[in-house]
């Protein structure tokens, strides 16, 4: 994963940098409030929240400040840290094509897995939640 250090989104407390990915197993969202596709996936990041099975992080992907806070309060913020990437270059950093992508960070803060476009219950079901099990132990 690349060294970096975001702010938190406009209205949340904290940040995300990859100092904050280390030592357990995690899951970084690239959203942003423009973005169609992550109104699919963002209930299936509230219900993992809900039910605790993972640490979601989100990095926000060149939005405005006030849209991307605006979006979590309306939808709701499933994660633990989020960091506000408002000119892309984390993005860029992390390799991002396109908003939605999904990566899965192993413990010692190395890239798992990428998803890339809008995570649905199957790919949780059959790719991410086996892989973070695995990751685990």
């Amino acid at each position: 994963m690349p060294e970096f250090s975001l702010p938190p989104v406009q209205g949340r407390t904290l940040a995300l940098s990859s100092a904050d990915l280390k030592g357990e197993v995690s899951l970084v969202n690239v959203f942003a409030s423009w973005c169609t596709a992550c109104r699919y996936e963002h209930p299936l990041f509230m219900q993992l929240e809900e039910e605790g099975v993972i640490p979601i992080h989100g990095l926000n992907y060149k939005d405005r400040p006030d849209d991307a806070a605006k979006w979590l309060d309306d939808l709701g913020d499933p994660y633990t840290r989020t960091g506000a990437d408002l000119d892309g270059r984390a993005g860029i950093e992390w390799g991002v094509y396109g908003v939605p992508e999904t990566f899965v960070i192993s413990k010692d803060g190395v890239i798992a897995y990428k998803h890339i476009g809008p995570v649905s219950a199957k790919d949780l079901e059959q790719t991410i939640l086996p892989l973070i099990e695995r990751l685990r132990r």
